[in-house]
């Protein structure tokens, strides 16, 4: 399926938030659903995740996601490719972190998935 036009900046925001709370849910079937199989994390702290990866510790609660809030977002839109980008609060198991987070989305097999995460520490 090919798209002539680019989605909406409120339907990128409603689809971080449900991508992100579903992560906070450790809702891996719908995880799955929500990012690409190339899918990529960059943590505040480096760390670089696979999504076999992140998925894999979340799952197991080596990486358990308390709370997650996503500030005001910027959005920029093409028909096949998607950046929103925010301040967030991590409420993990070992502290919060305040952070930029960006993710780019791309339109791929007929959905939107996210494929790169990067997450930069706010000092």
């Amino acid at each position: 399926m090919e798209m002539t036009s680019a989605p909406s900046a409120d339907y990128i925001r409603t689809l971080e938030s449900e991508r992100t709370q579903a992560l906070v849910r450790r809702d891996i079937a719908l995880a799955m659903r929500l990012h690409a199989r190339d899918y990529q994390l960059i943590t505040p702290g480096g760390r670089t995740y696979s999504l076999t990866e992140y998925h894999e510790d979340i799952k197991s609660g080596a990486l358990r996601y308390e709370g997650w809030e996503i500030g005001p977002c910027e959005v920029r839109l093409s028909p096949s490719m998607a950046v929103i980008r925010y301040k967030a609060k991590l409420l993990l198991a070992s502290g919060v972190i305040h952070c930029w987070h960006t993710d780019t989305y791309e339109f791929q097999d007929g959905t939107w998935q996210a494929v790169w995460s990067q997450a930069t520490a706010i000092n």
